[in-house]
């Protein structure tokens, strides 16, 4: 994984914005990138100049996760469970785990999408479950969009934060000492906790 990562990072490097982008749209229809530890570097990057701005760096990377996430919707959608089947090795997906994404989503309803855009390798996945679930398209791209925004807003600010010293604490998102991404889930769980409570979020 580490070194298909170590590619992305030269693809945003040498082709910019587009390259971003494309690493992100492979991230999120289960190539093993890690986008935890692409978009540090990103915003970094944006940081010393590289990207023009760092707001335009989050505009595109969200882009480019919608995209991954519509192709995966489609295949989940219109492949279904033959398609995990036969392919799902290919993208560290299994039968089993599909079945513990139905049973996510029948707990969650479609908040579930919004709790898997924080945790690592669920995230570029769970649109194929959503798809074979025939998810309302409407909620899946609000949840995906809305957990994307915080998600790669939180790395790319991090990283532009840390500028030409990312690569001093770089390793520790290799580790999982992934500090933003803990407050982010436990962000969430409180979420989930305070909505539920209040009925906001309806079980389907």
């Amino acid at each position: 994984m580490q070194h298909l990562q170590t590619l992305v990072i030269h693809l945003i490097e040498h082709y910019g914005y587009f390259g971003l982008f494309i690493g992100m749209t492979l991230g999120n229809i289960g190539a093993p990138i890690g986008s935890e530890v692409v978009m540090p570097v990103a915003g970094a990057l944006a940081a010393t100049g590289h990207f023009s701005s760092l707001w335009a760096t989050i505009a595109v990377a969200v882009a480019g996760e919608l995209t991954g996430g519509s192709i995966g919707y489609a295949v989940g959608r219109y492949g279904g469970r033959p398609f995990v089947t036969r392919f799902g090795g290919y993208v560290r997906f299994h039968v089993d785990q599909l079945d513990r994404a139905d049973a996510f989503f029948a707990r969650w309803g479609t908040f579930a999408i919004f709790i898997c855009r924080f945790i690592p390798v669920i995230r570029g996945i769970i649109a194929i479950p959503a798809g074979i679930a025939r998810m309302n398209l409407a909620a899946f791209y609000l949840w995906t969009f809305l957990g994307s925004v915080i998600f790669c807003g939180g790395l790319a600010l991090l990283g532009h934060t840390l500028g030409r010293n990312l690569h001093e604490v770089l390793p520790l998102f290799h580790k999982g000492g992934m500090v933003v991404l803990i407050v982010a889930v436990l962000g969430a769980i409180a979420l989930i906790i305070y909505f539920t409570r209040n009925g906001t979020f309806k079980r389907t």
